[in-house]
């Protein structure tokens, strides 16, 4: 299995719903973000993917949220705004354009992993399909 791994960042305040702690109030973060994907085998110039064009997914997602106070929006709307769910919202979104760019019998071969989320250089969440 092959995989290939891309980061970029963010900047964007949020807090923590039903939480008790600092979290609760207003804070902001520069959001780290990890996106890998795999394939069991290359393309006929020997990538997965080409990084450029992962990176450039990546950030169209990542841009809707640069900046941007989380809480208020409409994507999280009906969940709090942990890293976690921001892993998935980010993961779910990256899939999509992946599809899209790859075409639906490449993206059979060519999937979207996992994608990381950290808060701070030591702390991070992922969300990855099963």
């Amino acid at each position: 299995m092959f995989e290939i791994k891309v980061k970029t960042q963010f900047c964007a305040a949020h807090y923590l719903e039903n939480y008790k702690g600092k979290c609760e109030e207003l804070h902001g973060h520069n959001w780290k973000v990890e996106a890998i994907v795999t394939a069991k085998k290359l393309d006929k110039i020997g990538m997965v993917i080409d990084f450029k064009e992962l990176k450039k997914l990546l950030n169209e997602v990542v841009t809707s949220l640069d900046h941007k106070f989380l809480n208020k929006l409409p994507q999280f709307s009906k969940s709090n705004t942990t890293s976690e769910i921001i892993a998935k919202y980010i993961f779910i979104e990256l899939k999509k354009k992946l599809v899209r760019f790859l075409g639906v019998k490449k993206a059979k071969i060519v999937k979207l992993s996992k994608v990381s989320v950290w808060e701070q250089d030591n702390s991070c969440a992922a969300y990855q399909e099963t």
